[in-house]
């Protein structure tokens, strides 16, 4: 695969390690494609973490094959086809609740390890286990890490996507004004317990020009908690805005003149 992608798998590697560089994986060096023990090949759990992030974010239909326990392939050599059953080796999924994935992962110098994900409440953590000296250990550190950021902390969600936050001017258009919505929600982790009141900075752009599409960026909603931002959200209209034809206007200006 990293061959059909990037023609060698050298060139591959140096595209992982640009990703890696991306997301913020100031720890991380790929030395080849597969994972396996090499001379500087290194990271670390919150790396680990990150690239997780990075994967259930943009690709969600992981969870697909990552939360599915049992499936079997048919495997097709020189000597016909051969039915083959696979087990998922997260034994979290059939006994943490929640569990959602994510990767196991073992070999001689990194032992066992793995990048766990849950979700409950609508609230998806991961947790990351390197270097297990065994499989249990593995599994019950996960399990912990899980168990704690569920006890200790919980999600404050502020405006729905979609909510109107004003209005701005439409120059030109089949009406003079339009609203502005969230875009995507913004989600907060915070402890337990803690009273926390999250202040938004509503910033609108003067005006547009018709036609404008529906979805397009009208300005953001800025979020602080205690002086320090915490998440931000595109600003965009919420439906197609047409451009105003001459008849429109003449109307429009005719209803000023007389009834204002």
């Amino acid at each position: 695969m990293a061959e059909f992608i990037a023609g060698s798998e050298e060139a591959f590697v140096t595209q992982m390690n640009n990703k890696a560089r991306e997301l913020g994986m100031e720890n991380t060096m790929f030395k080849n494609a597969c994972g396996l023990d090499a001379d500087g090949h290194l990271t670390t759990a919150y790396d680990i973490a990150l690239m997780s992030r990075e994967l259930i974010l943009r690709y969600p239909e992981v969870f697909e094959f990552a939360k599915t326990r049992l499936d079997k392939i048919i495997h097709k050599t020189a000597r016909g086809e051969e039915e083959f059953g696979l087990t998922n080796t997260n034994r979290l999924i059939r006994s943490y609740s929640g569990a959602t994935g994510l990767k196991t992962g073992s070999t001689s110098e990194a032992m066992f390890c793995i990048s766990a994900t849950a979700e409950k409440e609508g609230m998806q953590l991961i947790a990351v286990v390197l270097a297990s000296p065994d499989p249990v250990t593995r599994f019950d550190g996960a399990m912990k890490l899980l168990d704690y950021g569920y006890a200790n902390y919980a999600l404050i969600a502020k405006e729905e996507t979609g909510t109107p936050m004003g209005e701005i001017r439409i120059f030109k258009g089949k009406t003079e004004s339009s609203p502005v919505v969230i875009k995507e929600q913004v989600n907060m982790l915070a402890p337990k317990g803690k009273h926390v009141v999250l202040d938004g900075d509503v910033q609108i752009i003067e005006f547009l020009d018709a036609p404008v599409e529906k979805g397009h960026a009208a300005g953001e909603v800025i979020y602080t908690w205690e002086g320090s931002e915490v998440g931000r959200s595109q600003l965009i209209i919420p439906e197609d805005i047409a451009k105003a034809s001459p008849g429109d206007i003449m109307a429009r200006n005719f209803k000023r003149w007389f009834f204002s």
